[in-house]
């Protein structure tokens, strides 16, 4: 598309040419221009569809496809297909498009010229993200957000200004996707479950629980587009313990949980405080760092086995424990460590990875020099991308970027917020994500009305 509007703008350019004048009479048609030699009239047959299709399914970016689907009915026609559609949403991950951001339940959208800008403003006007379409909790709390993944937000309730959490371990949860204004309330936690939970550490958030998405894994390929599942864990005094929450069975199920005695060597008691903080997601796995007064090692959740662990950082990487870790991707389906230096000022940085899993030893890659401030933090990654808080410099305007760690190149998000990352499709190529089971309760008791009914 792109080369046929090249190069009908080069044509306009070239020196119009009178045409020749050709002498016939009046009462006989007029005789044809002449043809060059050897030359004849060819026309073009069509591309087949099922090519047109896979060069669709290659277009990387989700603007672009937009634009192509615009450029004819047969492009429209097969863009627009529910079909093509999961399969080119299966290949190609959502774009970040801005940032949710807790306790006010702000979504900051991309800003040009960040290339997600279009998309973001799009569903920004076509979403709801106050989640008013949410049923409200009791008249104590309001809905905040927890999480974000895949379009999908995960809402906790949490108390209104004036009144205390204090003691309270268990609260409601609700998924819900602004963009298609859909919702379901997760059910509590089962009591034989939640008996498990002993001596919660309750001096965070004011307590120690977390509740967060997680992703699909080996089930990604094969799952319905609306499947998810949610985690609830919390740091107890001896242990921590965690539930899996699935939509497909719409349950809870335990996690194993695993001692402090069994994953930390030497571990004697707690001090009231979390052991681990700082839950970051790469691959198939969470990843906790330590506080400083316990053991330097990582807390781990393999969400493939469902499995907790600890995994110990190279030697020369635990100094950064204290100057700041981020998990990311490889790629290649392993984790990725970026550990801070202790010359921050220059934003240095050693980049480690592992290819083997969880298992297998930190190998060092490089070393990497992106911050362009000596206050800057990085916030997260989403995939091969960092999230770096700028606070402004003469060179960059303040506000959140994202950097690719392969060209270190920097693109500004939005504003600065304290919030979780939102990704998704532009609201033409996007499908629901929550499925609140209405629909087919509708369709079971319709189907059990003909039963008795009879013919």
């Amino acid at each position: 598309i792109g080369g046929g509007m090249a190069g009908g703008a080069a044509d306009e350019r070239q020196i119009p040419v009178d045409p020749p004048v050709l002498e016939h009479h009046p009462e006989s048609p007029p005789r044809p221009l002449p043809q060059p030699h050897g030359a004849r009239e060819v026309s073009s047959p069509p591309l087949p569809e099922e090519l047109l299709l896979d060069i669709f399914r290659r277009i990387p970016d989700q603007t672009d496809l937009v634009l192509t689907s615009a450029a004819c009915v047969t492009f429209h026609r097969l863009i627009t297909d529910r079909s093509f559609l999961r399969q080119y949403r299966r290949l190609h991950p959502p774009p970040l498009l801005g940032f949710l951001q807790y306790g006010d339940n702000v979504f900051h959208p991309a800003v040009p010229p960040h290339p997600s800008a279009p998309a973001a403003r799009a569903v920004a006007l076509a979403g709801d993200f106050s989640f008013s379409f949410v049923p409200a909790p009791d008249p104590a709390h309001r809905w905040a957000v927890r999480d974000s993944r895949d379009g999908r937000v995960l809402l906790e309730a949490s108390p209104r200004e004036g009144y205390s959490a204090r003691g309270v371990v268990f609260t409601e949860l609700a998924v819900c996707d602004p963009l298609h204004r859909q919702y379901l309330l997760l059910p509590p936690i089962p009591g034989d479950l939640a008996a498990t939970v002993e001596d919660p550490l309750m001096r965070i958030r004011p307590h120690s629980s977390e509740t967060f998405f997680a992703p699909q894994g080996d089930e990604a390929a094969t799952a319905d587009e609306t499947s998810f599942r949610v985690i609830w864990m919390v740091q107890c005094e001896a242990k921590i313990v965690g539930f899996v929450f699935s939509s497909s069975t719409r349950q809870w199920r335990a996690i194993p949980c695993q001692s402090w005695a069994n994953l930390l060597a030497g571990f004697v008691s707690s001090t009231g405080m979390a052991l681990f903080y700082g839950r970051q997601c790469t691959c198939d796995y969470f990843y906790w760092l330590p506080n400083c007064q316990y053991d330097l090692k990582m807390l781990v959740l393999d969400t493939l086995r469902m499995e907790f662990s600890v995994d110990e950082p190279p030697s020369e990487a635990k100094n950064a424990l204290f100057l700041g870790i981020t998990m990311m991707e490889t790629g290649e389906g392993g984790p990725r460590m970026l550990a801070g230096t202790y010359d921050m000022t220059c934003g240095n940085h050693t980049l480690w990875r592992k290819n083997g899993g969880s298992t297998s030893q930190w190998q060092k890659e490089k070393m990497v020099s992106l911050s362009p401030g000596p206050r800057d933090v990085l916030r997260c990654s989403i995939g091969n991308y960092l999230v770096l808080d700028h606070f402004g410099s003469s060179l960059l305007e303040k506000g959140l970027y994202t950097v690719d760690i392969e060209t270190l190149q920097l693109k500004r998000v939005c504003a600065s917020v304290h919030g979780s990352a939102y990704c998704n499709y532009p609201p033409s190529l996007s499908a629901p994500k929550v499925s609140s089971g209405i629909e087919e309760e509708v369709l079971e008791q319709g189907v059990e009305a003909l039963q008795v009914k009879g013919p």
